[in-house]
């Protein structure tokens, strides 16, 4: 199955990982990515550490557990190559709709874009 109808089919949660310059990491729920024609992944970000880390170190984990099936689901290695800040993709993309939240509908959006490096299973059988 290709990633993109996976991730259209499957529910689950999933946590993105970043880590600064500096090697100090962070893990945050975030919700599936975007599949863009270039081959991309994008994640829409607030500017919050997720971001920050990013910034300063572009490569970035992506594990996805899937809803009432064990440990099955996926783990996406990536590194960012550019990102978008209020771009009209990004309102276009986004599946919340607005006032969902109220007290974040004037913070700046980014849509950031990935390479994916690799992509293993939750769970890897051992070499």
């Amino acid at each position: 199955m290709k990633l993109e109808d996976y991730f259209e089919k499957v529910r689950g949660v999933g946590v993105m990982s970043t880590a600064d310059d500096s090697g100090r990491v962070n893990a945050a729920i975030y919700a599936t990515p975007h599949f863009m024609e270039d081959g991309t992944l994008a994640f829409i970000m607030r500017d919050r550490l997720t971001h920050a880390n990013l910034n300063s170190n572009p490569h970035a984990a992506f594990l996805f557990h899937e809803k009432d099936a064990g440990y099955r689901g996926k783990r996406l290695y990536l590194r960012k190559v550019r990102e978008e800040k209020d771009s009209p993709l990004l309102y276009q993309l986004k599946r919340r709709k607005p006032k969902s939240r109220p007290e974040e509908d004037d913070e700046s959006l980014f849509l950031v874009f990935f390479e994916l490096v690799k992509e293993l299973p939750l769970i890897s059988a051992r070499k």
